[in-house]
């Protein structure tokens, strides 16, 4: 029986080389669509100087930096990788630890509010870690929350119907929520939230180095043969296809981001 088809970081620890992930935040967060969104959820949240925040799955911590640069806030970062949170506090993170989203280590009403970015596309359970960020939140309070929703997916390669079979791979089986991220707006409208605001940003990859090295598109159908979705022909037909489109200069690959920030209510929360 073959073995799930987990993202990588899903359980980064586990890997052949974890450091290899921190390459790739590195690389992510160097990259201008990414550092705008993530300059623009921080904004979301309203800081203000002494404000407390919590940061979910912070992986190193470049957007804790951000926070405290920025608006003077103090930011606890968690992430369940003992990697990360090495390399974290490593690079200068004084309140850094390992812990599970799905039960934060933190009293009730302990920040002025919290994000998760990027991190519900990989955990077990969503609605779970949604109750923990609000229950650690204070009434009135902000959280914000951003991911990739694969069911944007676009990829200009010859054979179509192959590349969408590729690309719902991605998104329903390589990764455990990733067509979640359109719904975000709604799990907080259910539950009570304030002010639910929705930004969609749309990354668009013309250079083939981004779509390889940083987010691996190259090896998705290999990937996928690999766990019995592709056959073997099928996925060196991908490669195939995807070298041609570079060569031809036709390579064009695009998902949207969805940003979405709320506030807590003030005498409430679910």
């Amino acid at each position: 029986m073959r073995p799930p088809a987990a993202h990588g970081f899903t359980a980064v620890d586990q890997q052949p080389r974890p450091a290899a992930f921190v390459q790739v935040l590195d690389t992510l967060d160097d990259h201008p669509f990414y550092a705008a969104y993530k300059a623009r959820l921080r904004e979301l949240l309203h800081a203000r100087p002494g404000d407390r925040f919590l940061d979910i799955g912070a992986g190193t911590g470049d957007s804790v930096q951000g926070m405290a640069r920025e608006y003077g806030s103090t930011v606890a970062a968690i992430d369940r990788s003992t990697t990360m949170a090495r390399h974290a506090h490593a690079r200068g993170l004084a309140h850094v630890a390992v812990a599970d989203a799905h039960h934060l280590p933190f009293r009730d009403a302990s920040f002025d509010g919290a994000w998760a970015d990027r991190v519900l596309q990989h955990v077990a359970d969503p609605e779970q870690v949604l109750t923990e960020m609000l229950r650690v939140i204070r009434p009135g309070g902000r959280i914000a929350l951003a991911d990739p929703d694969y069911d944007t997916q676009v990829l200009d390669i010859a054979d179509q119907e192959l590349a969408r079979r590729v690309l719902r791979f991605r998104a329903d089986v390589q990764l455990r929520h990733g067509t979640l991220a359109h719904r975000h707006a709604g799990l907080l409208a259910r539950r009570g939230l304030l002010d639910v605001s929705t930004e969609a940003r749309t990354l668009v990859v013309r250079d083939p180095r981004e779509a390889d090295n940083c987010l691996g598109l190259r090896t998705w159908a290999r990937t996928a043969a690999e766990h019995g979705h592709l056959t073997r022909t099928e996925a060196e037909q991908f490669t195939g296809q995807f070298d041609e489109a570079v060569r031809s200069g036709r390579f064009t690959y695009a998902v949207t981001f969805f940003l979405t920030a709320a506030t807590a209510a003030p005498t409430s929360r679910s």
